[in-house]
């Protein structure tokens, strides 16, 4: 979810460049860590050698590291926060939407979708409005989204940043009297976009409460995962591709039911196998993206997944609470051991995904509390 989707990952958004990327801010954020799954260099140490196939799978290991994890992220994001201002320049024409935009959009759409999902009162629940609140003070409260949307009426960056918002509550009325004709356009409707973009664009409608410009199922049945591909033929941006299917077909985790019975099938069976090859070869990353999918899915939670994967992600993670995107993990104690770019969305991911696992397997545990005789019920 780091620059954009033709882009290769390890390039560093602004190198080179002299005219902003109309990039939106999802589709730019699809691809990061994008570098191929199967390509990538073996990670030593006990992290990198333990795959899920080969990971302790004990009941409860993933609930046991999931509270820390999540608080770890969040603390790390908050220390963070002025990394993600918007700079005085951000309108002009040379500012790279991957190194401004993109990470505030980031923010506020895993931030808003954290708050939902944590218990209301926590300080985890707490500290994510605030960050969707900073988030919202630096796009002047949707007043900058719509000097964007006036620049560029053909960009979908602008509009999909705001759904972000809008799908929390928060609005700007001059921003969606100007979108709401845009959108009704024969250009709008016909973007030529990769499908899983398009669904992107059609959640984002959803959320800020217009007529969709096409059919969300058509657009599913065109992408990687709607067509249920050879699992075989899984790499990085396949990887993404699906992971960002889920998030636009669930409204990022808060719709599960969403997922068509024989696509939950197929994740549930192959995701433990794609999971396992992201660990051996350090992608962390997009094992993150892959543990939101499987928190994402309807019914109880894949908890032997979860089991095994969430230990070796949490001993990835750096004291501080922050989780590079790839490569072997750091021993550095400084307290920046990455540079921002390397670090900030994959530990953003891993906040979201902890914060749907955590809220997946309560509610299996609730489930069979409800059906199993004699056993004392938990409240999280």
């Amino acid at each position: 979810m780091t620059t954009t989707a033709t882009q290769d990952p390890r390039e560093r958004p602004g190198a080179g460049r002299t005219t902003r990327e109309h990039a939106s801010a999802s589709e730019a954020s699809e691809a990061a860590g994008a570098s191929e799954v199967s390509g990538a260099a073996g990670v030593s140490g006990a992290a990198g050698a333990a795959g899920v196939s080969r990971a302790s799978e004990s009941s409860g290991a993933a609930l046991a590291v999931l509270p820390g994890v999540l608080s770890s992220a969040l603390a790390w994001t908050d220390a963070h926060r002025t990394r993600f201002a918007l700079p005085d320049d951000v309108l002009e024409p040379h500012t790279q939407v991957n190194a401004t935009l993109k990470p505030l959009g980031e923010l506020a759409q895993l931030g808003s979708t954290i708050r939902r999902t944590t218990v209301p009162g926590t300080p985890e629940h707490e500290l994510a409005g605030d960050l969707v609140a900073y988030a919202w003070e630096q796009v002047r409260e949707g007043a900058l989204l719509l000097e964007l949307l006036r620049a560029e009426p053909f960009a979908a960056y602008p509009y999909e940043i705001y759904a972000a918002f809008a799908g929390y509550g928060l609005r700007h009325e001059g921003f969606e009297v100007l979108a709401r004709p845009l959108t009704a356009t024969r250009a709008w409707a016909h973007t030529e976009q990769h499908a899983n973009r398009q669904l992107g664009l059609v959640n984002s409608e959803r959320r800020v409460g217009v007529v969709t410009h096409t059919d969300a199922g058509g657009v599913l049945s065109r992408t990687w995962l709607g067509g249920l591909s050879e699992p075989w033929m899984f790499e990085g941006p396949s990887g993404y591709a699906l992971t960002h299917t889920v998030f636009h077909l669930t409204d990022w985790g808060r719709m599960p039911d969403r997922v068509p019975e024989k696509i939950d099938g197929y994740l549930r069976t192959w995701l433990p196998a794609w999971a396992d090859g992201c660990l051996e070869s350090g992608q962390w990353d997009l094992t993150g993206e892959l543990l939101a999918v499987a928190a994402s899915l309807p019914g109880p939670a894949p908890q032997e997944l979860l089991d095994a994967v969430w230990p070796v992600l949490a001993d990835v993670q750096h004291p501080t609470g922050c989780v590079p995107e790839t490569g072997v993990p750091v021993q550095d104690p400084a307290p920046d051991p990455y540079p921002f770019i390397d670090c900030y969305h994959s530990t953003l991911v891993t906040a979201f995904a902890a914060a749907l696992s955590l809220r997946s397997l309560r509610q299996t545990d609730a489930r069979t509390d409800e059906t199993t005789p004699g056993r004392e019920r938990h409240t999280p």
